[in-house]
């Protein structure tokens, strides 16, 4: 019986928000997860399945926390095994990379198939002095398997992968299969997933276990496709579906995965203020506020999205979202704080009957109406009131006095829906 942890999409050097917390918040979770699930209780090895790191050039700082990682895993004895992911995978041309160069160092082991052959040289097995090869036989008795980033290409290099698969010697016991690309069906809106047809064809060349990477939520197909998600939430969306590691234990064919998810991550709070079009613009900011207070300690530190959302009855570009921003960050005491102004104003067009010819007056009516209807204050009463704004408009027209104007229209306002006499 062998076991292993399986992570994937571990991102360190990820710098959304340019929040430097929040670029370290990778860092903590991966040496949390390696604490507690491969060290703390022993496994026989670990495997990263692609994106170890955000970039293809990282800051030193960056490497540090991958060294600082991949020592405790070394010093405890548990090889590391990793694959490129399409983030820190080498350029077209290039043999270098830090994936590469962390390889030469002895930190982890970056099993590299030779895609430019053909079976049965595209896996070679494992050389510890030249620090190169497509696949190693472990001491435990498990095979693990490499590959690179294909891409569009992927479908096509299964099928050379699975022909190498075949041309190699009898595996130890279990095969694991390192593969970094996304399944259809799993999220939505991404192009180029592949089809969980195209992948049997590993399957038939003796793979127990696909270790697969790139998509950020965990799933497993058809008990052999395992993706365990990323380690934290790159965006707030991700913190909607399940994410983690697995520890996985082979028993001959029988597999074992739990999905590891108590660790260290950021806290993220996802809100939602619906409004009302009867809502004023301080009645819609007391709301925001009202909700961020409500939450209490959850916010503290936390990543917070607040969508505000509904049907406004005033200019939607009169409330200041960069002042309301401030001040609910302010309150919640979150580390990052996203606001998302996602309300439409009210608008109406009156139709005008066909084959009529509308005077001056009947249209003006129909606009005035269409303005007073979309506003929280005027719309219950929009007729009367474009009614008086027609007779306001006729008597500024015939240069009344502006004390009479006035009068008027604290009538108007006043007369709660009431028709108001014309000023003689």
């Amino acid at each position: 019986m062998a076991c292993f942890l399986h992570l994937a999409d571990i991102h360190l050097g990820y710098s959304k928000y340019n929040s430097p917390k929040r670029s370290t918040d990778f860092f903590y979770a991966l040496e949390d997860v390696l604490q507690r699930y491969a060290i703390e209780d022993p496994v026989d090895f670990v495997v990263m399945a692609g994106d170890l790191f955000e970039h293809r050039q990282i800051l030193p700082h960056v490497l540090n926390q991958a060294q600082f990682c991949l020592e405790m895993l070394r010093d405890a004895g548990i090889p590391a095994i990793t694959i490129e992911g399409n983030h820190d995978h080498r350029p077209y041309g290039s043999r270098t990379s830090w994936l590469r160069y962390l390889a030469e160092q002895d930190w982890l082991i970056l099993l590299e198939p030779d895609d430019g052959q053909a079976a049965p040289d595209i896996f070679r097995p494992w050389d510890p002095d030249t620090k190169e090869g497509g696949y190693i036989d472990l001491a435990c008795g498990v095979r693990v398997v490499g590959s690179n980033w294909y891409g569009s290409a992927a479908p096509q290099a299964i099928q050379a992968l699975a022909a190498g698969l075949q041309e190699l010697p009898p595996a130890p016991g279990p095969t694991v299969m390192l593969f970094h690309h996304g399944l259809e069906g799993e999220i939505a809106r991404y192009t180029g997933a592949l089809r969980e047809s195209e992948l049997a064809p590993l399957r038939e060349a003796g793979v127990n276990y696909l270790a697969m990477g790139h998509i950020h939520k965990s799933y497993t197909k058809a008990g052999w496709i395992f993706n365990p998600g990323s380690l934290e939430a790159n965006s707030v969306a991700e913190n909607d579906h399940d994410r983690g590691v697995y520890r996985v234990t082979l028993s001959g064919e029988d597999i074992t995965a739990d999905l590891k998810t108590d660790y260290c991550q950021r806290p993220i709070v996802r809100l939602v203020a619906a409004v009302a079009k009867t809502w004023s613009q301080d009645q819609v900011e007391a709301a925001a506020l009202a909700l961020i207070q409500a939450q209490g300690p959850k916010t503290q530190d936390a990543i917070v999205e607040l969508r505000i959302q509904g049907q406004v009855g005033f200019n939607r570009l009169d409330l200041n979202v960069r002042q309301l921003k401030e001040q609910l960050h302010q309150a919640s005491g979150a580390l990052i704080f996203l606001l998302k102004y996602e309300v439409t104003g009210t608008e109406y067009q009156s139709p005008i009957p066909q084959g009529t010819a509308p005077n001056r007056e009947q249209i003006e009516a129909i606009v005035f109406g269409d303005l007073l209807a979309a506003h929280h204050l005027y719309g219950d009463r929009a007729a009367p009131l474009a009614q008086g704004l027609i007779t306001l408009k006729d008597q500024i027209l015939a240069d009344r006095p502006d004390a009479d104007l006035y009068q008027y229209v604290q009538q108007l306002l006043e007369s709660n829906g009431e028709v108001v006499e014309r000023p003689t």
